[in-house]
């Protein structure tokens, strides 16, 4: 069984089964060392989660905060590490896209937004 869960948007936070919310705290530890205030979750460089039981594989969609961003490697080793403390048994693939482009209107808090608008 295959489940994806779209989060860029969210309004679909409220519906998280218990796998996908576990990813999501574990990315919430995860912090982008440009803006190490803020995970990468509530900045919102994670835009899809894709837990695939068939396979036990996990995918991430997500983004940098640049295309050229100097940590990206740093990032993604840090995020599939996070993933893998919690979740051994599976394969995680990370998909870095930047359509669309990052911005700050993609911060998950309203409050961490203002500071970058």
């Amino acid at each position: 069984m295959t489940e994806t869960i779209a989060i860029l948007d969210s309004a679909s936070d409220h519906a998280i089964d218990p796998m996908t919310q576990k990813i999501i705290e574990q990315l919430e530890t995860v912090y982008d060392p440009e803006v190490p205030l803020i995970d990468i979750y509530t900045l919102g460089l994670i835009y899809k989660i894709e837990v695939q039981e068939d396979t036990n594989t996990i995918v991430l969609t997500m983004t940098f905060t640049t295309p050229a961003c100097p940590m990206g490697d740093a990032i993604k080793e840090m995020t599939e590490n996070a993933i893998l403390d919690v979740y051994p048994e599976y394969d995680v693939l990370l998909h870095i896209v930047f359509d669309p482009m990052w911005s700050p209107d993609m911060i998950k808090d309203e409050d961490l937004k203002r500071m970058f608008m």
